[in-house]
């Protein structure tokens, strides 16, 4: 089977339908008997098969002073043809569903298990958004989602990214406003967060294939803390960078005691690690 044939079948041509085709494209007009030879398909299906490609506008019957026979619709003009069916079988199907459909709850709370799931996710906002997006990503998730972030940044949208990764140099993928120092996570952490429009957000934390687990919702205070997160942990970022350029920086006793009361062992990573190494370069 060649790939034209494997692809029409895709597109809901049947096996038959799509050799016949293809054997039309080689050589045509030909009548049902020589369609079928040169097809290799059953004399006995041929004309059915041939009136199908009709019905589908894939084929043209040609009525010639030898007898009946068939040419194809050129390719371009066939695919045209069927994506304005599909378009329109698209939409029909949108607005069918959308009239069964029971208004979503506002604030849902969505849990999504699996790497690609959260990928969809992730495109889905990106693609959806209106006004803004807030992200905090990594080196590999920025490379896979590099078309729709740049389809965003085309469509005007606001873009302020937080880099997870302290890339040593530019991997050119994100877009817009760019924090690009900020302490990375911890080697076994990786995270996605994404905020659109101040109204949606989709939280990641990305193990194996099968384990990684994300939140999606509009509850909210969850996309208000995820905003908040990334949006404090860009301009604390640029406080410290400020504070590490300045010669014979000290904290008060206060601001020492409550930064190493949130010194968790088991968290790493972002603006609170360098403020944490900084009380410790600081002390006597």
């Amino acid at each position: 089977m060649t790939d034209a044939i494997a692809l029409l079948q895709q597109l809901g041509f049947t096996e038959y339908e799509a050799r016949a085709y293809e054997a039309l494209l080689g050589r045509n007009p030909l009548n049902g008997y020589e369609l079928a030879k040169l097809s290799g398909l059953p004399r006995a299906n041929i004309y059915a098969v041939l009136q199908k490609l009709e019905e589908r506008g894939a084929a043209v019957r040609l009525d010639l002073p030898n007898g009946t026979r068939y040419a194809p619709i050129a390719p371009a003009e066939l695919i045209r043809r069927l994506a304005t069916r599909f378009q329109d079988t698209l939409s029909g199907a949108q607005q069918a569903l959308e009239n069964l459909a029971t208004p979503a709850d506002p604030e849902y709370v969505w849990n999504i298990r699996g790497y690609a799931a959260l990928l969809e996710h992730a495109r889905a906002l990106l693609d959806g958004s209106q006004k803004r997006l807030l992200l905090a990503i990594g080196r590999q998730e920025a490379s896979v989602l590099a078309a729709p972030v740049a389809q965003a940044a085309l469509r005007g949208i606001e873009l302020v990214t937080l880099c997870l990764d302290e890339c040593p140099q530019e991997c050119g993928h994100c877009r817009g406003t760019i924090c690009r120092s900020c302490a990375p996570l911890a080697a076994e952490q990786r995270w996605l967060v994404l905020v659109a429009d101040d109204a949606e957000m989709l939280a990641g934390e990305i193990a194996g294939q099968d384990e990684t687990l994300a939140v999606r919702t509009r509850q909210r205070l969850q996309v208000a803390l995820a905003g908040w997160y990334i949006r404090h942990s860009m301009a604390l970022t640029a406080v410290l960078g400020e504070l590490y350029r300045r010669q014979g920086h000290m904290f008060e006793p206060e601001t020492e005691a409550l930064l190493r009361s949130v010194d968790l062992k088991d968290q790493r990573g972002g603006w609170l690690d360098q403020m944490r190494a900084m009380v410790r370069h600081s002390a006597p």
